[in-house]
């Protein structure tokens, strides 16, 4: 991860951070939704693009670092948003235990 912090001039994409909401579903499982949260802003880097095969249909796996000021409570059940993209958040961690930065590591979610 990331050590040398990001001005913040160079946090210049707003997104919106999605809580988790469950609910229920009569069955025993729940039903995951997710409603919108703070707005924060990030700036965001592209790590790593691959296909894989998800149900017998290729799928691109989109990889980017998101960093953001640090924020406490932030988990892999919540998400980013920017405009139309959602990111599902796979992890976040303060990289230097500063509470400067909160560098989340994230993979693009295709509708």
């Amino acid at each position: 991860m990331r050590t040398k912090p990001i001005p913040i001039g160079a946090r210049s994409r707003r997104f919106v951070l999605e809580l988790p909401l469950e609910r229920p579903d009569g069955f025993g499982g729940v039903i995951r939704s997710y409603a919108p949260g703070p707005q924060v802003w990030g700036a965001i880097e592209m790590l790593s693009g691959a296909e894989r095969v998800r149900a017998d249909r290729p799928e691109q796996a989109l990889t980017h670092r998101v960093t953001l000021r640090y924020r406490e409570g932030v988990t892999g059940a919540m998400r980013l948003s920017a405009g139309l993209r959602r990111f599902a958040i796979r992890t976040a961690a303060d990289p230097d235990g500063s509470r400067r930065d909160l560098v989340c590591l994230v993979e693009e979610m295709k509708p």
